[in-house]
């Protein structure tokens, strides 16, 4: 299931809407930022028992989560 998130750049702080897809469980991925094209790393937190979305974390490529 992809929801809408909105997020921050941690580089130029442009507000922009990611989609997250949930259907797969907590994950960690990679999105360019689309006004800096900057490359932003993205962990996504899913409960294992219900599915839902807990939380989603933005950070610079050298960020350590």
């Amino acid at each position: 299931m992809l929801l809408s998130w909105p997020a921050t750049c941690p580089y130029c702080d442009e507000s922009f809407e990611m989609l997250i897809d949930s259907s797969v469980g907590s994950h960690a991925t990679w999105e360019d930022c689309p006004q800096c094209c900057a490359p932003i790393q993205v962990r996504v937190t899913v409960s294992p028992f219900s599915g839902e979305l807990e939380d989603v974390m933005l950070g610079q490529d050298d960020d350590v989560f």
